[in-house]
């Protein structure tokens, strides 16, 4: 997952800041929110409150909202944003809570919105191939639906299992198919938007192509809740691939493997899935599934290609990747099926006894080698451990330095200097072309680095685009700009 912090562990284990009891204005808030929903809908117990006041991202300081408050409809999205724009009450809008950045952590005074609720697939046109899906249907779940069909919905995060669509437009979410199929901007053709005065708003089209006035969906797509909370989305579906090669290629170190990527491009092949798992990541992946990968190499190049020139584009890969000194193995099915799930779980998991910081760094990919080079030598420099998984096939990776915790004396040096190499890696990532973010969102805890990236008169021209669309600022502030 995303770093971890000294503060982020501190407000996971000793609980969140005392807010106290909504005073007087906040009570008649609530009450008349209340009134308008039906029973269930409203939460403000505290452990529900608790369990919805952050996603998965790095805490820097934990808020309990006011209040969780699951919509069922659209015009329950209306009647809540009318109420807390009344009341100046901040929104915070919120799909499965699987974001890394925090997105979706809640802040002073704010009522979480959670949309899981509202969960159909409206409509699946295979003709068309297109779907009209509501925010809270499971990325798997359209999937599944458009397969009976011959047809995919293409963005697959690594939480494709339980992140929602909504959560993906959010953050404009890539995952192992980005190579070939894009992200999640890519997919989406029109979106239905609740703005911060209640009203409804329609954009985009139901065509592939459409050029008419200002692409306000491209915009909507990656605002991460800021400039509208989006009650539908449309999306236009792929073929589903009706053969698909694997083909995994082991490396003696990550460097060799990182070349490997640039060869198969000058190649002019373009796989659906390119991914880069390094050493360290091989050992833990090993440790948890029982897995031998570390014994075939030291780095793991994970390719797949698919369509009717599957085969052909494999064969073209294999000789390509061993020429380049790869042990190249054309997996059957079932392995192949394993490794590409292995993969999708390579993060890992915070434990109590590690401190961790990672990151969603992309650069340019001809530049993947030298960053890889960089990181490599950063963690040597801040004496921590590294371990790497990227998106190859786009050159976004997700570098994790961490520290095995021994004590509280050395944590705060493990701390210091975990943190440093994550921000030396930021600027070298940087300096190279490269961004911040690559799929996950700026959110709140990438604030810090977003004025590296983005010059002044292109921060005040977005706080004017909120500005506009929500000029009470209600809509998940302090995040993403």
């Amino acid at each position: 997952m995303a770093g971890t912090t000294q503060e982020s562990i501190e407000s996971r284990t000793v609980g969140h800041q005392d807010e106290g009891q909504p005073n007087a204005q906040q009570r008649r808030f609530l009450d008349e929110l209340a009134a308008g929903l039906r029973i269930g809908q409203i939460a403000e117990d505290e452990a529900t409150r608790t369990t919805y006041s952050a996603d998965q991202g790095p805490l820097l300081e934990r808020h309990l909202p006011l209040a969780v408050v699951w919509a069922e409809s659209v015009e329950d999205v209306q009647v809540i944003v009318r109420q807390c724009a009344t009341y100046r009450v901040p929104i915070v809008s919120r799909g499965a809570g699987t974001g890394v950045s925090g997105g979706a952590h809640a802040t002073r005074g704010c009522i979480v919105l959670s949309l899981e609720r509202m969960n159909r697939i409206l409509d699946l046109n295979p003709d068309d191939e297109t779907a009209v899906v509501e925010p809270g249907v499971i990325n798997a779940e359209l999937n599944a639906a458009a397969a009976e069909y011959g047809l995919m919905y293409a963005p697959d995060p690594a939480s494709y299992k339980i992140s929602t669509i909504g959560g993906n437009v959010a953050t404009n979410a890539g995952g192992l198919r980005c190579a070939k199929y894009g992200v999640t901007r890519d997919s989406v053709l029109a979106l239905d938007v609740v703005l911060a005065d209640g009203s409804l708003l329609h954009t985009g089209h139901q065509t592939f192509k459409g050029v008419a006035g200002y692409d306000l969906t491209a915009l909507l797509v990656g605002s991460e809740g800021t400039l509208g909370i989006v009650v539908g989305v449309t999306v236009r579906l792929k073929y589903l691939p009706r053969e698909v090669h694997t083909i995994a290629a082991f490396y003696k170190d990550f460097r060799s493997a990182a070349a490997g990527v640039l060869a198969v491009g000058k190649a002019r092949v373009q796989p659906a899935i390119m991914e880069l798992l390094d050493n360290g990541t091989l050992v833990q992946l090993d440790e948890l599934n029982g897995s031998d990968l570390q014994t075939r190499g030291k780095s793991l190049l994970l390719i797949q290609t698919d369509g009717f020139g599957a085969a052909a584009e494999a064969a073209v890969v294999r000789q390509v990747l061993a020429d380049g000194g790869a042990t190249v193995t054309m997996e059957a099915s079932e392995e192949a099926e394993m490794l590409v799930e292995l993969r999708r779980n390579s993060r890992g998991v915070e434990v109590d006894d590690e401190f961790r910081v990672g990151e969603d760094i992309a650069v340019p990919r001809s530049r993947l080698v030298d960053f890889v080079a960089e990181l490599e030598a950063m963690a040597a420099r801040f004496n921590v451990r590294l371990k790497v998984v990227a998106h190859a096939g786009d050159g976004n990776l997700h570098p994790t330095f961490w520290m095995d915790r021994v004590d509280p004396a050395t944590d705060a040096g493990a701390l210091m200097r975990l943190n440093a190499a994550l921000d030396e890696s930021i600027r070298v990532g940087l300096e190279m072309g490269g961004t911040i973010t690559g799929e996950h969102g700026v959110g709140q805890y990438k604030l810090r680095w977003l004025g590296l990236e983005q010059p002044e008169p292109v921060r005040e021209l977005q706080r004017r685009i909120k500005e506009l669309f929500d000029p009470a600022g209600i809509l998940n502030p302090g995040k993403a700009i």
